[in-house]
């Protein structure tokens, strides 16, 4: 019997799936629980309705017990600790009684481009379109009436928290993406709130913005203890307790980088999914770039982040037709099983892709400044159009856009990296995405053999450290010596002719850039789909 008040949970609510990974004392997986769900386009909005979050919340939570029960044969009554994880920052403000005042609007959106450019001015500090002050400032130029009523302003890892706890509570990392945090006091940057309520839209409502954000909170510190109505919350039947210490709640790039062990400077981590992030954890100041992001770990070290909207979705849109194609033939395939044929066909193709190109924009991107997403596939009547070389096309479009932000960052900025780790759905298919990124970035890219447990293991061992470490002891130890002394690890090294090739798909993707630009402009979309 595996006694369930030692051991420790991570949820994390990603873009497709709410999975949840139960931990016991030597980090190991014991359980997990999972449920499948998909964002939606509302009136121009991405967008999961309250339905949808708390639902599905509900459903992993269950689905995780039925598998403790399965496996071990405990009633989960308690666990030693919880945390939460959710896609990274967004917007969720609530009224006093904790009502939503508007629909949650995720990091996909890429509508508050004015918002973010004023800001950026402003502060002198970059401010991403999909940043929680972003959003507000943007709400407050539009003129939105909800602003006035809020009394709270959160991310969806923050209301989960929040509905948990009753605590209006984050952990450093989620913080740093809801506004600009001062390295020294781990607390957000008091100059730069000043000057946001300095300014002459701020000064209309009577809320200060100090009040409304969340507490920022660094790993290892209790951030709340789960409440009778959070226990409920989470678990409808009754069967859990209320008292279980839950930790700072993060976003899926603080969790991405504790479940790399990507915390220390000069280590970086790379996700690569729905979306895909590059968090390289600087040892020195860096200057201010539109295409980067300024953000930190969960123990508040600077971390240059170069995010991406888009990676997989144009992949999972081909993958889904070919099944279809199968299904007409007669000839039905594993949708597991095709996802890999199609990135193993890939190494088959020219290191180019044999001239073909493709955009991967399913939505607007931040990196290149496109504001609405047009997947598009092109050629040119001498493209070496192979099944190897469309398949290829597709692996290499979906890094492109981070290639480029991390240019930047190597070329402008001098960032040391000793090594990668990579984690996420491009990487399952062993072998494949982790070579391509590796032709990408130039450097090694190391895969650990805990990488598909993703974000949810990254917030349960962050649950482990607020738990289990030693006074004294930073999270950087911890994961060095406690979780990953033992891990295994496979590496790839970058090959010169993937390399050269990726490079050569990277300047035909730039030069034809004003193709996805015209798409844009010229194939209107419905705003209500």
């Amino acid at each position: 019997m595996l006694d369930l008040s030692r051991t420790v949970l991570g949820i994390e609510l990603g873009t497709t799936r709410i999975k949840a990974v139960l931990l016991d004392e030597r980090h190991t997986p014991v359980a997990s629980g999972s449920h499948v769900w998909e964002n939606r386009l509302e009136n121009g909005i991405w967008t999961y309705s309250m339905e949808d979050i708390v639902g599905g919340v509900q459903s992993c939570y269950a689905d995780l017990c039925a598998d403790i029960r399965k496996k071990t044969g405990a009633e989960p009554t308690r666990f030693g600790a919880i945390g939460v994880s959710a896609m990274m920052h967004g917007y969720l403000p609530l009224d006093k009684n904790g009502v939503p005042l508007a629909s949650f609007r995720t990091w996909r959106n890429t509508v508050t481009g004015e918002a973010s450019e004023k800001l950026t001015e402003l502060f002198r500090f970059h401010i991403p379109q999909r940043w929680t002050i972003a959003h507000l400032y943007q709400a407050m130029r539009n003129g939105e009436e909800h602003v006035g009523s809020i009394d709270y302003l959160t991310t969806l890892a923050g209301y989960i928290h929040w509905r948990l706890t009753g605590e209006r509570k984050v952990g450093l990392g989620e913080a740093s993406g809801i506004f600009p945090l001062d390295s020294r006091t781990l607390g957000y940057d008091e100059q730069r709130i000043g000057a946001f309520e300095a300014l002459d839209e701020t000064k209309k409502y009577t809320w200060r913005l100090a009040d409304i954000l969340p507490e920022p909170v660094p790993a290892g510190e209790i951030a709340g203890y789960l409440t009778e109505a959070g226990a409920r919350f989470l678990d409808p039947t009754g069967t859990l307790q209320a008292g279980i210490p839950v930790a700072p709640c993060e976003g899926d790039a603080g969790t991405g980088m504790t479940a790399t062990n990507s915390v220390r400077a000069c280590t970086g981590n790379v996700s690569a999914g729905t979306s895909a992030f590059a968090m390289l954890v600087a040892d020195h100041p860096l200057g201010v770039h539109r295409e980067v992001d300024m953000v930190t770990t969960p123990t508040g070290l600077p971390v240059a982040m170069v995010h991406c909207s888009n990676c997989t979705s144009d992949i999972n849109g081909w993958v889904s037709l070919f099944s279809e194609l199968a299904e007409a033939a007669g000839l039905p395939i594993d949708r597991g099983e095709l996802y890999t044929l199609f990135f193993r066909k890939a190494l088959e193709g020219d290191a180019d892709a044999g001239g073909l190109l493709s955009y991967n924009y399913f939505s607007g991107e931040g990196v290149t400044a496109v504001n609405e997403g047009r997947p598009l596939f092109v050629r040119t009547p001498e493209s070496a159009f192979t099944l190897a070389n469309f398949c290829r096309m597709h692996l290499l479009s979906a890094l492109s856009t981070l290639r480029i932000g991390l240019d930047i960052l190597r070329r402008e900025e001098n960032v040391r990296v000793e090594r990668i780790c990579a984690h996420g759905g491009f990487f399952k298919t062993p072998g494949v995405g982790q070579k391509i990124l590796a032709a990408a970035v130039g450097a090694p890219v190391s895969v650990m053999e805990t990488a598909g447990e993703g974000g949810p293991y990254g917030m349960a061992l962050l649950c482990a450290y607020m738990l289990w470490r030693r006074k004294g002891e930073s999270l950087e130890e911890y994961l060095d010596n406690r979780v990953f002394a033992d891990a295994g690890v496979s590496t790839v090294l970058p090959d010169s002719v993937d390399a050269a090739g990726f490079t050569s798909f990277l300047e035909r993707y730039k030069a034809a850039f004003p193709l996805e630009r015209l798409a844009v402009e010229t194939l209107k979309m419905e705003k209500n789909t």
